[in-house]
């Protein structure tokens, strides 16, 4: 930056300030208290020296320079270097603990900055973005390198020092042609074609520019680094939520199906009625798969690798652990229509009253192995949660009077149940739980890293 004065004894002075690169090139003079002088060799050596000391303490500096105009105006060779100014601008609260999470979610920060490398350099080591094997590259070394290079190279690089908003953009594509999903922040109007071509462009909603946000996708409205970590944190949870939603009540309409279709092949059966299969359908299902849509960001989904753009809602082993337990409530079912045929003290009307029950029950159940894909029920934090706890014990009560209320008993076509019958029905219910602990395990080592 250069700034033209006319000082009050009416003389013009060019003052100027900038980067070691930009301004000491254009110093012929050097200015202390002894008065001014020549700028000798000796001389750069010695701000270059100072300049390596400060940036290394993480300011950023600026040089400052000024000469008299006269009929010149802006030109701004001949210059008298005046001094240094080192400027402390530190990391905003959080911003370490960020970055170590972004670590943890396999998700690479970058910082692309026009600061000296070594204030780059500092300031990345402070908040944990350097690591030992990762590069800093400069925006002089960046021109230098063709687009296949740095996409080689942009892999390693957590700091790119001294770039400009134009070298921004090619960074971007470096980064996309290495298979990366890119997303971008900025603020300014240089910004806005990196906000453009990145996956997803972020930027700054307060201080940020209004080019900058119409070119972006996502707004910062509190222009903070650590609001994006949480906002990665909630778009995992609720594709996680998603995936439980729909493997609940995927697993609880097999098994229904299962037991509808398997029914007529169960000698003096009474099928379910229509308002049967709606009750389970609507009225058990529902609400816990509801409360499965809300549930608080499991800490686990941040230390999971990211997806795969092209990765599909499930995978191989999801649809097999639909099909396993669908296969088995469904079984549990079937085997009491076709207790009749094995023992006299069990009716057809007994049967369809325990199969009602039991499709009913075990999903309850089995709701809370849909809370994760490979991971025990008893290692889940939190271990219970108010939303589904509730879901779960509200569809349990209602289905328990469905049951229970004779009133109900001539609409649903239910049979009463003994004590025996109830605990034959709770026991089967929750074999569901350890069922699928077992599958669990075994599964686990062949199953990929989610991402």
């Amino acid at each position: 930056m250069a700034v033209l004065v006319r000082g009050a004894d009416g003389e013009l002075r060019l003052h100027v300030k900038g980067s070691l690169e930009s301004v000491l090139p254009l110093c012929t003079h050097y200015r202390d208290t002894d008065g001014e002088r020549s700028l000798a060799e000796s001389d750069r050596q010695a701000i270059e020296r100072e300049v390596e000391r400060m940036t290394a303490e993480a300011l950023r500096v600026l040089v400052l320079a000024r000469k008299p105009a006269g009929d010149a105006g802006l030109d701004e060779s001949g210059l008298t270097f005046l001094g240094l100014i080192g400027m402390l601008d530190p990391p905003r609260p959080g911003v370490p603990e960020a970055i170590a999470a972004c670590h943890q979610a396999g998700v690479a920060v970058v910082m692309i900055t026009g600061d000296h490398p070594g204030t780059a350099t500092a300031i990345a080591r402070e908040i944990g973005l350097l690591k030992p094997g990762d590069e800093v590259l400069t925006g002089s070394t960046l021109s230098a390198l063709s687009d296949e290079e740095l996409r080689e190279r942009c892999v390693r690089t957590r700091v790119f020092a001294r770039t400009t908003a134009a070298q921004k953009l090619r960074i971007v594509r470096a980064f996309q042609k290495a298979g990366q999903v890119v997303a971008m922040t900025g603020d300014g109007v240089n910004d806005a074609p990196a906000l453009r071509e990145a996956h997803v462009g972020i930027a700054m909603g307060r201080d940020g520019t209004e080019v900058a946000r119409q070119a972006a996708d996502v707004i910062l409205t509190d222009d903070q680094f650590v609001t994006i970590v949480a906002g990665i944190r909630e778009g995992r949870a609720i594709y996680h939520n998603i995936q439980k939603f729909i493997v609940y009540l995927l697993s609880s309409n097999v098994a229904l199906a299962l037991a509808v279709f398997g029914t007529p092949f169960a000698k003096d059966s009474l099928p379910l009625t229509a308002l049967m299969i709606l009750w389970i359908n609507l009225v058990t299902n529902g609400l816990p798969a509801l409360a499965l849509g809300v549930e608080p960001p499991d800490p686990a989904q941040m230390r999971a690798a990211p997806r795969q753009m092209v990765n599909r809602l499930f995978q191989r082993i999801d649809y097999l652990g639909i099909a396993l337990a669908g296969v088995i409530m469904g079984l549990l079912a079937l085997g009491i229509y076709f207790a009749p045929r094995w023992t006299p003290l069990l009716s057809p009307q007994q049967a369809r009253t325990l199969a009602f029950a039991l499709l009913g029950f075990a999903p309850l159940f089995h709701v809370w192995n849909c809370r994760s894909r490979d991971r025990s029920v008893l290692v889940q934090r939190p271990l219970f949660t108010l939303p589904l706890l509730g879901a779960t014990l509200l569809s349990g009560l209602v289905h328990l009077a469905s049951l229970a209320v004779p009133g109900l008993r001539p609409i649903f076509h239910t049979y009463p149940l003994a004590t025996g019958d109830w605990l034959l029905v709770v026991l089967l219910s929750a074999c569901i739980v350890p069922a699928v602990e077992v599958a669990k395990l075994l599964g686990r080592p062949l199953l990929r890293p989610d991402r």
